[in-house]
C-alpha cells in the first residue's frame, strides 16, 4: 500500500460508493478496565465513547470487554467479570481475552471486527470479515515490528498522522484522531491560580520538568496521575517527590469527576512530553474545559494544539525557563477558542464518523466498474476522518 497521504479532495474522489445500511460491528476492548473506566484507562474510554456514538448512528455493536457494561451496546460479553487491573502488563489475560473474543465473534454475524487489543489481531486472517486495528501504542521498536508482521491480515488505523509517518511499513488504512464527549466537560473561562499536569509518572511525560517550569513561572502546580507500577514508583521517588512542596502538590489519580474539576480550573495544562507520543488525550480534555495547553513539539502535539490559539507549542528540547515563558503566554489565550477547537476536531461524533468511513471502505471495496479499489478506499476513509 502506498504510504503517501492524499489530500481530502483527492481522497473524496477516489472513495468507493457506499450505502447507509446499518452495520453490525464486533468491538473488542482490552481486558484491563471496565467500559468506560472509572479512572485511568485511555483506550477503554475511547472505545466506550466510540461504541455509544456508533449505536447512536444506528449501528449494532457486539462488545467484548471486561467488567461491567456502561455503554449503549445491547450485546456485551465480559471475558472477566472483574477486570484484572492489578495484572496489567501480564501476557495471559491478553491471550485469554483474545481467545474469548474469537469464540464470541465467530458466529456473531458481524460485518467488521474492530480490535483494540494487543493479542487479538493475531487471530485475524484477512479473509471474510475484515479486521480493523487501532494503533494505540508506539509504532517503533517491538510493538511496531509486531504490527508490521501482521501484514495485510489487518487494516491499521493511526490515531495521528505523526504516528503514521514513523512507520510506513505497517498496513495503514487511515488516520482517525481519538475523541471525547466534549459536552461532558465543564467549560470555565474564569480560572484558578494553578497550572496542571496529568498523566502517568514517567520520564517520557516529564512531570519533574512541569514542576520546574511552573516554579519558574511563579505558578503553583497540581499533579494528578497514575502511580501503581514499579517503574512509576521508582521515577516518582527519584524525580518528583523531592520537588513536591506547598507550590507543587500530588493529588492522586483523578477519577472522571475530579479530572473535570482540575481541568476546568487550571490556567493551563503543562504537557512537556519527551517522546513521540501518538496522541495525548489530556490535551483534548483540557481544551474542552477552556484550558490552553503548553506542550513540547513532539508526536501529535502540532496536530492537536493550535499554536497561539489553543495553546503554546515549544521546541522539543525546551527547558524549564522556555516552558515558563509559554505558561505566561498561554494566559492571554481565549478559553472559548479552546472549547470550540475541541468541539470541531475532537468530539466523539467526529471520531465515530471517521471510523464508520473506515469500516465501509473495507466492507464495500468494489466500484461500479468492478475494479477492486480497496487500498484507495481505505486510505480515503481514514484520512477524510482525520
Amino acid at each position: 500500500m502506498s504510504s503517501r497521504f492524499p489530500s481530502a479532495s483527492s481522497a473524496r474522489a477516489e472513495a468507493p460508493a457506499r450505502t447507509d445500511a446499518p452495520l453490525r460491528i464486533g468491538m473488542v476492548a482490552p481486558p484491563w478496565f471496565s467500559l468506560p473506566p472509572a479512572g485511568y484507562g485511555g483506550t477503554e474510554a475511547v472505545v466506550a465513547g466510540l461504541v455509544d456514538k456508533l449505536v447512536e448512528r444506528g449501528h449494532d455493536v457486539v462488545l467484548v470487554g471486561a467488567g461491567g457494561n456502561g455503554t449503549a451496546a445491547e450485546e456485551f460479553h465480559a471475558v472477566y467479570p472483574t477486570p484484572p487491573t492489578a495484572r496489567l502488563g501480564e501476557p495471559v489475560p491478553e491471550a485469554v481475552a483474545a481467545a474469548y473474543a474469537r469464540q464470541v465473534l465467530a458466529d456473531a454475524g458481524v460485518d467488521v471486527v474492530h480490535d483494540n487489543t494487543l493479542c487479538g489481531p493475531l487471530l485475524a486472517t484477512g479473509r471474510d470479515v475484515p479486521t480493523v486495528v487501532t494503533m494505540h501504542g508506539p509504532v517503533t521498536g517491538e510493538n511496531g515490528w509486531y504490527h508490521e508482521l501482521l501484514g495485510r491480515t489487518v487494516s491499521v488505523v493511526a490515531i495521528s498522522d505523526a504516528q503514521r509517518r514513523l512507520n510506513p511499513r505497517i498496513n495503514w488504512c487511515g488516520t482517525v484522531h481519538n475523541a471525547i464527549d466534549v459536552a461532558s466537560f465543564p467549560m470555565r473561562a474564569d480560572k484558578d491560580d494553578y497550572v496542571l499536569w496529568v498523566g502517568r509518572f514517567s520520564p517520557d511525560k516529564a512531570p519533574h520538568l512541569a514542576i520546574d517550569a511552573a516554579r519558574e513561572a511563579g505558578r503553583p502546580i497540581l499533579l494528578a496521575g497514575k502511580l501503581n507500577e514499579p517503574g512509576e514508583h521508582a521515577y516518582f521517588d527519584a524525580e518528583v517527590r523531592p520537588r513536591l512542596g506547598a507550590d507543587a502538590q500530588y493529588v492522586g489519580e483523578a477519577d472522571a469527576v475530579t479530572k473535570r474539576e482540575l481541568f476546568s480550573g487550571a490556567r493551563s495544562l503543562v504537557f512537556p512530553i519527551q517522546w513521540e507520543e501518538p496522541f495525548g488525550m489530556v490535551m483534548v480534555e483540557a481544551m474542552a474545559c477552556g484550558t490552553p495547553v503548553v506542550a513540547t513539539r513532539r508526536g501529535s502535539v502540532p496536530e492537536v494544539v493550535a499554536d497561539g490559539e489553543t495553546g503554546v507549542v515549544v521546541a522539543p528540547d525546551a527547558d524549564a525557563r522556555r516552558l515558563a515563558e509559554a505558561i505566561d503566554a498561554a494566559e492571554d489565550l481565549d478559553p472559548w477558542a479552546c472549547r470550540r477547537h475541541a468541539e470541531r476536531r475532537f468530539d466523539l461524533a467526529v471520531m465515530a464518523e471517521g471510523y464508520e468511513r473506515v469500516y465501509r471502505s473495507l466492507i464495500e471495496p468494489v466500484d461500479l466498474d468492478g475494479d477492486d479499489r480497496r487500498d484507495e478506499g481505505r486510505d480515503a476513509a481514514g484520512l477524510l476522518a482525520a
